[in-house]
């Protein structure tokens, strides 16, 4: 078993939400914190309060990773009196690294918005408001056959050969002769310098993400016995990504939107919500965003959707709600503290395939400012 660093769950964390993803300007990522220090627990919150941080010293973590970046305004000063100054204070004197994941992990595939509208039962879900497109790129790599797999494998790690949401390690093999001549200077792994040498070769083709095209190129080289391996990289017109915020998808059976705010309240273990429009309306299609909604209705509108579900929805913003009849419920920003048991599960699986020696946890500290009396 190996203690990693800080770098390595950093890197884990990349391929679950990858930074790529957030919205501009979201200050996500190392927040307070030295990534090269060795990491043996790794505790998981929504939010970073001075309790979490207390919560976090008493079981001796050594790294934070939260959905709300802590610092999420360039600091001006720390004052140690104040009480982001004396949180600032415990987590360098107890060398905690805080690291955030916030807009990235809203956005990814298996993300929040994916896991509230796992909880709420929706099919067919798709993305709400496009943030990213990613370009595809298709690799095809000449390859002796006795060593098509050792590169093969180089490919798979690396990004290449996904396909959609739900198809990994896609590739596609073609068998036939490959000839060379090396000349006097050459370092040849098959063949005489000078003679012209023939070779069963198989042509091994991937496709690639634009974003990993280089770091995938660099594997395949490193990986390939050939000193002048014949690699092909080639831009896809026909095949591109989109990934956005939000999801809408479909109920089973439609209900009246009093029913399904019984049953999201239950999902989602929540006592209350604020509701905006008529309660007798029936429901068929659903839209989600965690956390604030505020800028996205009109995009909900216009995506069709019977209700909207979501966060901290303003008082103006709610007489526009009425004014394009677009039921919404207001069910707090804390619904995204879906993401602790969903990243620890995640981490933990990966962690034991990468024989990593660490424990994951979960904050108990309840971050929800809000109490209904």
């Amino acid at each position: 078993m190996k203690v990693a660093n800080g770098y390595e769950f950093v890197a884990m964390l990349e391929e679950i939400a990858p930074k790529k993803l957030a919205m501009e300007n979201d200050p996500i990522g190392l927040q307070i914190g030295d990534l090269s220090k060795k990491v043996r627990k790794v505790m998981f919150t929504l939010d970073v309060l001075e309790e979490v941080v207390e919560e976090a010293v008493r079981k001796n973590v050594d790294m934070i990773i939260a959905h709300h970046p802590f610092l999420f305004r360039p600091l001006k000063k720390i004052d140690m009196t104040t009480t982001e100054g004396r949180m600032i204070r415990k987590l360098i004197k107890h060398d905690i690294i805080v690291y955030a994941a916030h807009t990235n992990l809203d956005i990814a595939d298996g993300g929040v918005n994916d896991i509230l509208a796992k909880l709420l039962a929706l099919q067919n879900t798709t993305w709400i408001v496009p943030t990213h497109t990613e370009n595809y790129m298709k690799i095809a790599v000449y390859v002796p056959e006795d060593s098509v797999e050792h590169v093969r494998l180089a490919l798979m790690q690396n990004g290449a050969g996904k396909l959609g949401a739900e198809y990994e390690e896609c590739s596609f093999r073609t068998y036939g002769t490959g000839e060379f001549k090396p000349s006097k200077k050459a370092n040849p792994t098959i063949g005489e310098k000078g003679e012209l040498t023939s070779v069963g070769e198989v042509k091994l083709e991937a496709i690639v993400p634009h974003s990993v095209a280089d770091k995938v190129l660099k594997a395949v080289r490193i990986a390939h016995p050939y000193e002048e391996p014949a690699i092909d990289l080639i831009h896809l017109q026909n095949l591109k990504e989109q990934k956005g915020l939000g999801r809408i998808g479909t109920l089973k059976k439609e209900k009246s939107i009093e029913a399904f705010i019984e049953d999201l309240k239950g999902a989602l273990a929540i006592d209350h919500v604020r509701f905006i429009g008529d309660p007798s309306k029936i429901v068929k299609k659903v839209a989600i965003i965690g956390g604030d909604g505020n800028k996205f209705i009109h995009d909900v509108k216009r995506s069709g959707a019977d209700v909207y579900v979501t966060g901290d929805i303003y008082y103006h913003t709610g007489h526009d709600l009425l004014a394009i009849d677009l039921p919404t419920i207001d069910a707090g920003h804390n619904i995204e503290k879906v993401m602790k048991s969903y990243l620890k599960n995640v981490f933990e699986e990966r962690a034991e395939n990468l024989k990593y020696e660490a424990e994951f946890i979960v904050s108990e500290v309840h971050t929800d400012p809000f109490t209904f009396l």
